[in-house]
């Protein structure tokens, strides 16, 4: 009976795993078809070019090869991007083994700047009506012109770029450099008249009608397009590219860089608290991410951390407003560098900055705290009288920061600036005795307990 009932047993085990893996095999023999399908691929590239759309663009081209897609077709509505990104991209296009069109659309978006590389670089190069393509004229991180021998560098390699790929591609070499050397700009029936772009669509399904039976090179070999009435599938950013899209904000990665720095300084000075100090590191490493995304200027972070330690450092040892005035200097001075670069420009760089009603709220914010710390501590220690002073003596407190020979003690639930008496290093957490007071500098020595 024993044995029957084990022989029973395994029959249903091999019976269940056979289900299994034939189960798995269909999904797989499935998924396989319908991947095999003929169709194409469309993603939607918006907003500055960075390394996140850098990223996109190659999951996108990888997964149109896995899935052997007929076409990938990114919709292109740019003001600009970073040089590195744009490159990037731009290799990306010309190398790929999938037949990629880029269009510029829906109507009302533009190709500026580094658009105008990306536009150039696909094997089609599509308008929208309403649209239009150019200004890749370089310019200073501000916005301005650049000073005429780095605009000579920038502008001589932007145009030997974009001349290499119309070069590639078969496109008006003159037209395209001029968006380089004049900021020319072209609206879509310009651009077509003037052979920068090869077609000009209402929308996907007549793009698709309009490239049907076309040939196009590849790094894999010249194809012919069969795209009439093709399926069209969406590839969309993954949630961790949206969140890399959120942070690399300059408002929210200056915000970031602020919070980061000020929980760690604060759990620093204040060493147990845990919390400000895990929310600190959270906050700058999520900073310094977002900031690989944007053109930093990494003076502008220097300034930004100093202005968060002099806060706490104007908190914790009370320097009458000097630390104060010191912080929102160096908040307003961070806040200008952060994104403003010298030396090599990006020649497809959009205009990078803090917004200012941010950055002024912000320094106001840490002025008006600041002078209100400094007031306060000033009135609460010259209020005390003459017979309080002279209880202080004798007394005893813990070192909050280590005396070497100068530091922070707490007496009772006060913060007082205090110096060891022979000199000695106090290291924090031990006990010392009030020896003598000088204003609001404290002379202490180390406990000695009686007992």
């Amino acid at each position: 009976m024993t044995q029957r009932f084990s022989l029973v047993r395994l029959s249903l085990s091999l019976i269940f795993v056979g289900m299994l893996v034939v189960g798995m095999m269909g999904t797989v023999l499935a998924e396989d078809s319908i991947r095999s399908e003929p169709h194409a691929l469309i993603m939607q590239v918006d907003g500055v070019i960075n390394s996140v759309n850098g990223r996109f663009v190659s999951r996108a081209i990888e997964q149109s090869e896995e899935d052997r897609a007929t076409l990938l077709i990114i919709e292109l509505d740019t003001p600009g991007g970073l040089l590195g990104s744009t490159r990037e991209i731009v290799q990306l296009l010309l190398e790929s083994p999938i037949p990629i069109a880029v269009f510029v659309s829906p109507k009302g978006a533009r190709a500026g700047s580094a658009g105008t590389f990306i536009t150039a670089a696909g094997n089609f190069a599509v308008m929208a009506p309403g649209t239009n393509i150019g200004a890749a004229a370089p310019i200073s991180s501000d916005g301005g012109d650049l000073e005429d021998t780095l605009a000579s560098k920038v502008e001589n390699d932007a145009a030997a770029l974009i001349r290499s790929i119309a070069q590639t591609r078969g496109r008006n070499q003159d037209k395209l450099e001029a968006t380089v050397r004049s900021a020319a700009s072209y609206s879509a029936q310009e651009a077509l008249a003037d052979d920068v772009v090869d077609l000009i669509a209402e929308n996907v399904d007549e793009l698709l009608s309009k490239l049907d039976g076309l040939s196009v090179h590849t790094s894999l070999g010249t194809v012919v397009l069969e795209t009439n009435g093709l399926e069209i599938r969406s590839f969309k950013k993954s949630i961790l590219e949206h969140f890399l899209e959120v942070i690399s904000d300059p408002n929210v990665s200056f915000l970031l860089l602020m919070v980061g720095g000020l929980g760690i300084v604060v759990e620093i000075f204040n060493p147990g608290l845990v919390g400000p100090g895990v929310i600190g590191v959270i906050c700058l490493l999520l900073a310094f991410l977002a900031l690989g995304n944007l053109p930093v200027n990494w003076a502008g972070v220097v300034f930004i951390l100093l202005a968060v330690v002099l806060i706490v450092l104007e908190i914790a040892v009370s320097g009458f407003g000097i630390l104060g005035v010191g912080a929102t200097v160096s908040l307003i001075v961070g806040g200008f560098l952060l994104f403003n670069q010298f030396g090599d420009i990006s020649p497809y760089q959009p205009f990078f900055n803090v917004n200012r009603w941010l950055l002024y709220g912000s320094s106001g914010v840490v002025g008006v705290a600041m002078t209100y710390v400094g007031l306060s501590s000033y009135q609460l220690r010259r209020e005390v009288s003459p017979e309080k002073s002279r209880s202080l003596i004798g007394m005893q407190a813990t070192v909050t920061a280590e005396l070497s020979p100068r530091g922070i003690v707490l007496v009772g639930n006060e913060t007082w600036t205090a110096i060891s008496d022979d000199g000695r290093v106090i290291t924090t957490g031990e006990a010392v005795e009030v020896q003598s007071e000088d204003g609001l500098v404290l002379t202490v020595s180390l406990f000695v307990n009686p007992e």
